[in-house]
């Protein structure tokens, strides 16, 4: 774990009772962040009352307004913790943090900009002018890219970062410039130069701030770049291939002609609703060559045995005799993750195909006692490196809890979802460890999780349609699948 990440928990556990002591008192989630936003206007207000009623030098107004700084992002970690602590979290709610954040800081940034523009510090409003923008774009680097289905959260300058920065070099000038005084100096040598004086403690680390967060908004568009580039090469691949199975297939003895595809102009369907597919004009074979290119890019990305078994006939059979019949979607074309001695099941979502796999964790020969799964990425986005989860990801999303039931036995479930409880055991068939979820009223091998999210949700409260589990009945071999709406 990172230190970025053990300080982060180290915070919310001193927080949390002040979390639980806010709910009981009837606080929502929205009503802390709007705190927070008030909070900061107070802020400002302090800064344009130094630049207004204070002299140049009087350094008393940036050290409180610091202070109060510090107390509002107090309310920017608490409103997230409320949510979660006290289970109210909302689509809603993410989105109204969201905004309310974006305004507390650029008004943060106007009452800094306005006290240094009064008192005539030039270089050191326009700094935090940059800064403004640099913080601004951060976060909209960010959603963008997420909109696009890339996960863009990296970077030295993120908002904690720059709210902390911020604060403390704020407070540490007000409290200097109380004892050595508001108006001390260091010349250049020789010169009437100034190169430091007391503000310098505060403009100082705002001038980093400003350079580090435009380097982070632009070292997140690159990653979001080559995110991007690394998709369509892979799009483009699996085009190739199905451009090449087109011919293949056109080019084949006569005993196996290739299919064909009814173009929109020979349908019964009107003139009005003709194909608006990419290729396709009137009658010609556009839409016909697309949709067979789209048809042989999902077969032959099936796995060898499986592509008879789905084939549209065979689906029909097997839906006319499966009492559960299950519509297959996109997901059949995701990535199966490699499988080694440890590998127990792996978690795949849309909107895109990074793959969360839960391996036995095990210590001295047996399942580690504090920690027996291990939960880590695939980037199949990026390189496909295995990767650790970040804080937020371990502890509020795809973390996973566990409880000692004996013998090498564990009760697991998701930190996000507890109504899916799994157990972690030793078969008596092979003598390994698996873990086992109850599908279609069975107890099965769990080997996959499937998580449909549509759009419109948030990280804290996804707009999630279904789940579906997939898994091995241990007694005859055969895999059972389920979908549970949510």
């Amino acid at each position: 774990m990172s230190i970025r990440n053990q300080l982060q928990l180290s915070i919310y556990k001193v927080i949390n009772p002040l979390v639980k002591l806010l709910i009981k008192a009837g606080l929502t989630p929205n009503m802390v962040t709007t705190i927070g936003l008030l909070l900061n206007i107070g802020v400002s207000i302090i800064f344009i009352a130094g630049a207004e009623e204070g002299k140049r030098g009087d350094l008393s107004y940036v050290g409180w307004a610091g202070a109060l700084i510090l107390f509002a992002g107090l309310f920017d970690m608490l409103d997230g913790q409320v949510a979660r602590l006290g289970n109210m979290s909302s689509r809603f709610g993410a989105l109204y943090d969201s905004v309310l954040d974006r305004y507390s800081e650029l008004i943060l940034f106007l009452g800094i900009c306005y006290y240094l523009v009064a008192h005539h510090y030039f270089f050191s409003s326009l700094f935090a002018f940059i800064g403004m923008i640099g913080s601004l774009m951060v976060s909209y680097t960010r959603a963008r890219a997420e909109g696009l289905g890339i996960e863009c959260k990296d970077g030295l300058m993120q908002r904690p970062e720059r709210v902390i920065l911020i604060a403390v070099s704020a407070l540490a000038c007000g409290i200097t410039g109380h004892f050595i005084g508001g108006n001390y100096k260091v010349h250049w040598p020789g010169t009437n130069f100034p190169i430091f004086e007391t503000i310098s403690i505060f403009t100082i680390p705002l001038t980093v701030m400003a350079v580090l967060a435009n380097w982070t908004a632009i070292g997140r568009l690159i990653d979001a770049k080559k995110s991007l580039e690394d998709q369509a090469a892979a799009q483009e691949a699996a085009r190739a291939a199905a451009q090449a199975a087109l011919a293949n297939t056109q080019t084949g003895p006569a005993k196996n002609p290739p299919v064909s595809i009814p173009t929109p102009a020979q349908t019964s369907a009107p003139a009005s609703s003709k194909s608006s597919i990419p290729g396709s004009s009137g009658g010609s074979p556009g839409a016909s060559v697309w949709l067979l290119c789209l048809l042989l890019s999902a077969i032959t990305t099936l796995p060898a045995g499986a592509q008879a078994a789905r084939s549209p006939i065979a689906a029909t059979a097997h839906q006319a005799a499966d009492p559960h019949p299950i519509v297959r979607d996109a997901q059949d074309t995701f990535p199966i993750p490699p499988h080694n001695r440890n590998s127990l099941f792996y978690l795949q979502r849309t909107p895109n195909t990074n793959t969360i796999i839960c391996e036995l964790n095990e210590k001295n020969g047996r399942p580690d006692q504090e920690d027996p799964v291990h939960v880590l990425w695939v980037r199949y986005t990026e390189q496909k490196q295995r990767q650790e989860l970040s804080f937020l990801q371990r502890h509020f999303a795809y973390g996973i809890k566990s409880q000692s039931l004996g013998n090498d036995k564990y009760e697991l479930h998701f930190i996000s979802y507890k109504k899916l409880p799994l157990v972690l055991k030793k078969s008596p068939v092979d003598n390994q460890h698996h873990v086992y979820a109850n599908i279609l009223g069975k107890e099965a091998i769990l080997t996959r999780i499937y998580i449909k999210i549509n759009p419109g949700g948030s990280f804290w409260s996804p707009n999630v349609e279904y789940i579906e589990l997939k898994g091995t009945d241990p007694d005859n071999g055969k895999e059972l699948m389920q979908r549970i709406k949510t």
